[in-house]
């Protein structure tokens, strides 16, 4: 080999492979939480998670769903709340005294009249790091109207918190805009001062068929 080779080479192994090359990808994270985790345990462990981040959580039972959205609305003085389309209308029948804006072209989540709060669903959440995902589908919206308004309050079926990041992902339908919150974002400056790391308050009601 000549002393041209030899530099070659060594540029070669510098730069790594040529464009187009595949590339293995480690894939030793962790994908389940393990058999040890019964479903009750998952749930526990979410809400664990979620309110060490500074979330509050509430378990609910669906006929109860309603007051206790009301009642965490009315906690935070929400007057008007912004819906996206395709929400449950059951969901805000306990709603009274405020203004329900459905969400539409004429709806600015930014602007200084914008609405107070915003209701969710989901589209997964995570044991694992206490971490909600949306993916813009029904009853979600799109992605301002939940990162602009002072207060998002997410619901979240039990059925839909899975253990891991890995499993929670392989639930998600590829190609749709995903938005993944792990707590509040952190209020700064005037109550009305949006933040671009999502809503200053974060609430989430678990929804257990069972209770």
């Amino acid at each position: 080999m000549t002393s041209r080779d030899r530099v070659l080479r060594r540029i070669r192994d510098a730069l790594g492979p040529a464009r187009g090359t595949p590339v293995p990808v480690p894939r030793d994270y962790r994908r389940h939480l393990g058999a040890e985790y019964a479903r009750a345990d998952v749930i526990a462990l979410f809400t664990e998670r979620i309110a060490a981040h500074g979330t509050p959580v509430r378990h609910v039972g669906a006929g109860g769903l309603p007051t206790a959205l009301a009642a965490a609305l009315w906690a935070r003085e929400a007057a008007r709340i912004a819906v996206p389309a395709g929400l449950p209308a059951g969901w805000l029948a306990e709603l009274e005294g405020v203004a329900v804006v459905p969400d539409g072209p004429g709806v600015d989540p930014a602007a200084p009249d914008g609405p107070d709060a915003v209701v969710t669903g989901c589209a997964a959440a995570v044991a694992e790091t206490g971490t909600i995902v949306l993916d813009g589908g029904r009853g979600q919206g799109r992605r301002a109207l939940t990162l602009c308004p002072r207060l998002h309050v997410c619901v979240v079926h039990a059925d839909q918190i899975a253990g891991t990041v890995a499993e929670a992902a392989a639930r998600l339908p590829p190609g749709r805009p995903q938005t993944w919150l792990t707590g509040p974002a952190v209020a700064r400056g005037p109550a009305r001062e949006r933040s671009p790391h999502g809503a200053a308050a974060l609430e989430v009601l678990v929804v257990e068929d069972w209770l």
